[in-house]
């Protein structure tokens, strides 16, 4: 059985996506949901779900403390959820290609650094573009560059606000990252 760990700094809809498809599986079980901010609700649903959770700082991650913690408990695979930081080059290193990311566009639109979240979803509303997505790759040492796994759209009206195209990104999020991370374990 593989051993999973979601790393976020927010809310955690996806994470909580996640664990819920994984439960009672034989391949994987999600072992830890880790966060950079000890007030994320995320760290509120890991109780909730019954997952281990942990607090790591900006300078644990840099550091390379996070990836031995990581490795002493056994991971195999990282997803991250909303998790806003750079990777570094020791976490990357030490899960090659066993890391995947969820970007709420059609990469290499609208990605990069800044871009996350309502950011997004404002600039595809700006561009006045007919449709968005989302994008899972792995990740690599910059800002939504890795190897693309999976990318899926979804129409946009041009009445749509940011909002509703969010609502729109959530559902395919929701539906789609916990049977690719499957897909990739």
């Amino acid at each position: 059985m593989k051993n999973i760990a979601i790393l976020a700094s927010g809310s955690g809809s996806n994470a909580e996506k996640i664990v819920n498809h994984f439960l009672g599986s034989t391949k994987a079980r999600i072992s830890l949901i880790a966060s950079n901010k000890k007030g994320a609700y995320v760290l509120e649903r890991a109780k909730k779900l019954g997952v281990p959770s942990h607090v790591f700082s900006k300078v644990a991650l840099e550091s390379g403390e996070l990836t031995a913690y990581l490795k002493n408990l056994e991971i195999d695979f990282v997803v991250l959820a909303g998790f806003l930081l750079q990777i570094p080059d020791n976490l990357i290193a030490a899960f090659p290609e066993k890391m995947v990311n969820i970007h709420p566009a059609l990469l290499p639109n609208y990605g990069g650094k800044g871009m996350y979240g309502d950011h997004v979803h404002r600039a595809v509303k700006a561009s006045g573009d007919k449709e968005t997505g989302i994008t899972i790759h792995l990740v690599n040492e910059n800002y939504d560059e890795g190897k693309i796994i999976f990318q899926t759209a979804v129409g946009i009206d041009e009445n749509d606000s940011p909002e509703q195209i969010a609502e729109k990104v959530h559902v395919l999020e929701h539906k789609y990252y916990p049977k690719i991370i499957e897909s990739l374990i």
